[in-house]
């Protein structure tokens, strides 16, 4: 198949075709540029999904899902999983944590490795959220591995971005402060049937007071305890209201401005060899008064 009927199929919302053509994209597979390059992206709006390890980002998530396409939307999945230091691919499968949807018509979910990216999402996340967007989902949810401070990424990805924490999270708000606390358009304070849940809301909103002049500004916290389904019809709510607001940030142009740079990149240094230079350099340096800056002025 080749990449024009490969597309076509993915426009048409064939699950299988679409994952083949994430798989083309991720591995740099012949024809991939020519799939990107002829695209054409719907409005379909992201919603990232971040917070601490073990917040139950997943099963709120999984409670999301359930929500949207009992509103009859089609949803697609990507879980950015820690990368294996064996073989690189996901550690977490999506068959363990969503596996009541996999096989469902009107849901994609797609587990994919960080692959080292130090700011906690897939190296081509852009080129796989717009194939998702080409596929035609409504929505697209996007939960990221909690890495802290480094995970500001996806507040350039998403449109709406969710940061969930726990009760117990209390003496991580001051150092996550100039992370996390700063990307965040929705808190969902989760698990919030443990003690001290809302003590923690309560501190967490006296700390975000300050930031904020109005408050129709005031970014909204939630409680949910999301393995009862307990408050994220409210999520969902303020969720679609947020997105009816949201609008492009300087954040999302650093982001693309970054992608850009390193397309950039790797286009101008296509056909240049590590082992060829090294030759090329061998037959300089025999000449005498190498000059390793003249011999780049040269190529």
């Amino acid at each position: 198949m080749n990449w024009q009927e490969l597309l076509s199929k993915i426009e048409q919302g064939d699950a299988r075709a679409l994952a083949r053509g994430i798989s083309l994209v991720e591995n740099e597979y012949p024809g991939y540029g020519d799939l990107l390059r002829a695209i054409k992206t719907s409005p379909a709006k992201i919603i990232g999904i971040t917070g601490p390890p073990g917040a139950g980002k997943s099963t709120l998530t999984d409670a999301l899902i359930e929500l949207l396409v009992k509103d009859g939307k089609k949803v697609a999945v990507l879980c950015i999983d820690p990368s294996s230091p064996f073989h690189r691919g996901a550690v977490l499968g999506d068959r363990i944590r969503m596996g009541d949807w996999y096989t469902h018509p009107d849901v994609f979910i797609r587990s994919l490795a960080t692959r080292g990216s130090s700011g906690g999402l897939h190296p081509k996340i852009i080129e796989i959220t717009d194939l998702l967007k080409a596929a035609q989902y409504d929505h697209i949810l996007v939960e990221t591995v909690g890495v802290g401070q480094t995970e500001i990424e996806i507040s350039g990805l998403a449109d709406v971005t969710v940061v969930v924490m726990v009760p117990e999270a209390g003496d991580e708000v001051q150092t996550m402060k100039a992370g996390l606390m700063e990307i965040a358009d929705i808190f969902v304070v989760n698990k919030s049937d443990r003690p001290d849940a809302d003590l923690f809301v309560h501190h967490l909103r006296q700390m975000l007071a300050p930031t904020f002049n109005t408050h129709y500004h005031e970014v909204p916290v939630v409680k949910t305890v999301a393995h009862e389904k307990k408050g994220i019809a409210e999520l969902l709510d303020i969720i679609m209201h947020q997105l009816q607001k949201s609008h492009l940030t300087d954040r999302r142009f650093w982001l693309l401005a970054e992608r850009a740079f390193w397309l950039i990149e790797q286009k101008r240094m296509h056909g240049v060899d590590k082992a060829e230079l090294k030759k090329e350099i061998e037959k300089v340096y025999d000449r005498g008064n190498f000059n390793l800056y003249q011999f780049i002025a040269d190529k």
